[in-house]
């Protein structure tokens, strides 16, 4: 799954040089939808993996070549083993980037998260941390799509990885 979600995002940047405009601005608020693959790792459980669907806000500055943001996320997950559901997770957190290209900016991204498990009989929230990277890439206007990959360390042992995809606006 790993080296699918690699050529998918590896296709999309090759295919969309066409599209895109002469010279893009990494700056201003902005709006995405994202969609991806998610696998939950906890202690002594196979790990279960689904997809994952949301949409995300956020706001960029360009300062001497970098670009600083304030990002956050709400997104809902079909992963669900042994009757525990995957719920929904909130995230709030900062990336940095560097452009490398006219159209195409590189990134990290730390923050705090939040994950919520349900079962028929609990449900529970469990904070935790995200680490991520990824790309980018305008496809004109004021369009962008990206991909990324995301770490994300919760308390009682839980940790997710997942491999994103997004389409947003900037404004």
């Amino acid at each position: 799954m790993k080296r699918f979600a690699a050529a998918a995002v590896a296709a999309l940047v090759v295919a969309t040089p066409a599209l895109a405009q002469d010279s893009a601005s990494f700056t201003g608020p902005r709006v995405e939808a994202v969609l991806g693959y998610d696998v939950v790792s906890t202690p002594g459980v196979s790990d279960p993996d689904g997809f994952l669907y949301g949409v995300g806000v956020g706001y960029d500055v360009q300062v001497k070549g970098v670009v600083l943001g304030l990002e956050g996320e709400w997104t809902d997950s079909t992963t669900k083993k042994y009757g525990v559901n995957s719920d929904r997770d909130l995230y709030v957190g900062g990336r940095i980037g560097v452009p490398i290209s006219n159209v195409a900016l590189l990134y990290g991204k730390v923050g705090y998260t939040n994950a919520r498990l349900e079962s028929d009989v609990y449900s529970k929230n469990l904070d935790g941390i995200r680490l991520g990277a990824g790309m980018e890439y305008a496809i004109g206007g004021n369009m962008f799509v990206k991909g990324e990959y995301r770490y994300s360390n919760y308390e009682d042992d839980l940790s997710r990885h997942q491999v994103v995809g997004g389409f947003g606006i900037r404004f």
